[in-house]
């Protein structure tokens, strides 16, 4: 939404924050490093045991995200890259 609206400064910021959290996941093995916290408070491990989405949503949810993810970068990229006056 920040690069449909031309602030290329703020979009740069959240895909780096989000860059920051993809470099978490890979320096543990593509696992929440909160999911071992909430592992002690129940026996359930399904796929959505510790985060509030539907199941079907929570197995595939790096490839869903991840995609969105690439997208909405490549998105704000091809926007920054049309605003820029070379």
């Amino acid at each position: 939404m920040c690069a449909a609206r031309g602030r290329f400064g703020t979009a740069a910021v959240l895909i780096g924050v989000v860059f920051v959290e993809v470099l978490v996941l890979i320096s543990n093995r593509w696992r929440c490093p909160l999911t071992e916290i909430a592992a002690r408070y129940t026996k359930d491990r399904r796929h959505n045991f510790d985060i509030y989405l539907p199941e079907l949503v929570a197995r595939f949810n790096k490839q869903i995200f991840g995609f969105l993810y690439v997208a909405g970068t490549a998105f704000a990229i091809i926007r920054w890259l049309g605003a820029v006056r070379w």
